[in-house]
C-alpha cells in the first residue's frame, strides 16, 4: 500500500491549482490523505485523478468542501495491521484512545516534521503550496506499508 500525503494547499487563494510535479510523486499511490485546510473541493476532484482521497477539516476550509463527504474532522484508518489517523491540527494526546495509532498525519503548521512520540510516528507533509507561510513550491509526504510495517517519508521540492 503506498499513501500520498499533503496538506494546507490553500488552493485558489495561495496558488490557482495542484502544481505539475505532484503528477510524478502520486502517479502509482493507492490512496491520497489530505491533511486539511483545502479550501475548495475541486482540489479533491483534482487530486482523484491520481487516487481515492480522504481529508481532515481545517480550521479555514470553506464550507462546501467540510460538507464533502470525503472530509471528516478525524479519519481512522487500517491497512495491513497499521493504524493512521489524519487530523488537521496535532492532536494533544491519543492516551485512553480506542485504537492507539501507529501514525498520526497532520497539517496546520505548514512546516514538514517526522517525530516519534511514545512509540507513535507523527508525520506533518508540510504544505505543497505555501510552506513556512511562502509562496513557492514546499513538500508532501509518502507512506508505503509493506507487510504491516509502514515506511514514511518527506519529498521536498526544489
Amino acid at each position: 500500500m503506498r499513501i500520498g500525503l499533503l496538506s494546507d494547499t490553500h488552493i485558489p487563494e495561495v496558488a490557482a491549482g495542484l502544481p505539475s510535479q505532484l503528477k510524478e510523486v502520486f502517479r502509482d499511490v493507492d490512496l491520497i490523505l489530505h491533511a486539511g485546510d483545502i479550501y475548495v473541493p475541486s482540489v479533491l476532484d483534482d487530486l482523484e485523478r491520481f487516487a481515492p482521497v480522504l481529508a481532515a477539516e481545517g480550521d479555514d476550509d470553506y464550507r462546501e468542501t467540510i460538507k464533502d463527504k470525503r472530509v471528516s474532522k478525524r479519519h481512522v484508518l487500517q491497512f495491513n495491521g497499521v493504524t493512521i489517523w489524519l487530523t488537521h491540527e496535532r492532536p494533544m494526546s491519543w492516551v485512553g484512545a480506542e485504537k492507539v495509532p501507529d501514525i498520526i498525519v497532520h497539517g496546520h503548521t505548514h512546516r514538514d516534521t517526522m517525530e516519534s512520540n511514545n512509540g507513535v510516528l507523527i508525520v506533518n507533509p508540510g504544505s505543497l503550496t505555501f510552506p513556512q507561510y511562502r509562496h513557492r513550491l514546499g513538500s508532501v509526504g509518502i507512506i508505503n506499508i509493506d507487510g504491516g510495517k509502514p515506511e514514511v517519508y518527506i519529498i521536498k521540492f526544489p
